[in-house]
């Protein structure tokens, strides 16, 4: 069976123009592109366009395409990203006690569903070690105290660096990652929060749900940055609740949330369909 010919997608963004569909499917064109997809989205308040579009390059010229895009994008006073399908994104998972979202994308990933490769699990306990090895995963137990938390981190930089990993995932990861770790980690980290940000930030969101009496609860896949629980949003899902669920049926209840919600936003990302700028995303899903 022949190998599939790679495509590439473009994320761009900028101010809006006429013409802007129209000169970037003609780049394509003239260069002897086929284009797969196309979306585009205008910020009607702030002037801004968006733009998702994926195609085969002529002859599967690839890396040609992807720096003359680049260059073509910023004479149009626009920021692109572009990336090949040939080059499938490494993800590491951190994860602490709590395994539902483990299990999830792990069995979601060995059944195709993401266009990247799991290449480890970091978690800070050692209870997950034997799942992993049941699924043939590497497994690295970085213990983190507050007393050496700099330190954990540092070697778990340096595992992200040895790995070349594009993207880390926190499968219900119970720890805040400093802002220095983000800043170095060199790539997006991707965030499940078990509550409909931002209602309910930090730590025990159900109990503090519950207490509050709400007929609704959420999950939220967002970007980790500096502040808890504040990075741009991915994807959030809420289920309905009434006086007859104590905190325990809401936990079980927003388990099933945050698998479906992580998964994707995960799915999105690797995919190319997230759009980030200023503290919002645009998704083109």
């Amino acid at each position: 069976m022949s190998s599939p010919v790679p495509t590439l997608v473009a994320l761009l963004h900028g101010p809006d123009q006429p013409g802007l569909v129209a000169r970037v499917s003609g780049w394509i064109f003239e260069r002897g592109g086929n284009i797969l997809h196309a979306d585009q989205h205008r910020d009607m308040e702030a002037g801004v366009f968006f733009q998702r579009v994926e195609w085969v390059p002529a002859n599967g010229n690839a890396s040609a395409d992807t720096a003359a895009f680049q260059a073509f994008a910023a004479s149009l006073g626009m920021n692109a990203r572009v990336a090949s399908s040939a080059q499938r994104p490494r993800v590491a998972v951190f994860v602490s006690k709590f395994d539902h979202c483990f299990h999830d994308l792990v069995l979601r990933h060995r059944a195709g569903d993401f266009v990247g490769d799991l290449v480890a699990v970091i978690s800070n306990h050692p209870d997950l070690a034997p799942a992993a090895a049941a699924y043939g995963l590497p497994f690295y137990l970085i213990p983190v105290t507050a007393a050496d938390k700099a330190a954990a981190e540092a070697r778990q930089l340096a595992l992200l660096r040895e790995l070349q990993v594009d993207l880390v995932v926190l499968a219900r990861y119970m720890q805040v990652l400093s802002a220095d770790f983000l800043e170095k980690c060199g790539g997006p980290v991707i965030n499940i929060h078990h509550s409909f940000l931002p209602a309910f930030a930090g730590g025990k969101p159900y109990h503090q749900a519950a207490a509050r009496g709400v007929k609704l609860i959420g999950a939220t896949a967002h970007y980790a940055t500096a502040i808890l629980d504040d990075g741009p949003i991915i994807q959030q899902d809420v289920a309905r609740v009434t006086h007859r669920h104590d905190v325990d049926d809401l936990i079980r209840k927003g388990r099933d949330l945050e698998k479906s919600v992580l998964a994707q936003a995960v799915r999105w990302h690797l995919e190319n369909r997230v759009l980030v700028y200023g503290h919002k995303t645009v998704v083109f899903d």
